[in-house]
């Protein structure tokens, strides 16, 4: 996975940087890396044997997949598999929460960016 900055240089011509993310573990089989510097945009990294029980999301987020695969299971049981190109919204910041489990063989990775918070949003 490339992940390329295109800018203005001081000659006034567009140049290519190459971003290299300094992932840091989160000592639960995890690990990120903010994506620019000051945004809370972050990629995440996870290993394919990763499990997470019930649990809320963070902050609202929209998250997108990368690369590998994810089952979430919400509260009634209902289970999806989300993959390359898949984004999810995540906003069950209250009450039963989700769990998730990786479905190697690869890592999964994927990106998070920060939502904010919306007036009257639709099912909460």
């Amino acid at each position: 996975m490339a992940i390329i900055r295109v800018y203005a240089g001081a000659d006034g011509k567009s140049h290519f940087e190459e971003v290299t993310p300094r992932f840091e573990a989160r000592g639960d089989q995890s690990e990120t890396a903010e994506l620019i510097q000051g945004s809370g945009i972050t990629i995440r990294r996870f290993d394919p044997k990763r499990s997470n029980p019930w649990h809320h999301a963070p902050g609202r987020a929209a998250v997108f997949t990368l690369s590998g695969a994810v089952d979430i299971e919400i509260g009634d049981g209902t289970v999806r598999r989300l993959g390359p190109g898949d984004i999810l919204i995540a906003e069950d910041l209250t009450g039963q929460g989700h769990g998730t489990r990786e479905v190697g063989p690869e890592p999964r990775v994927s990106i998070f960016v920060p939502l904010g918070q919306i007036a009257g949003l639709r099912g909460g």
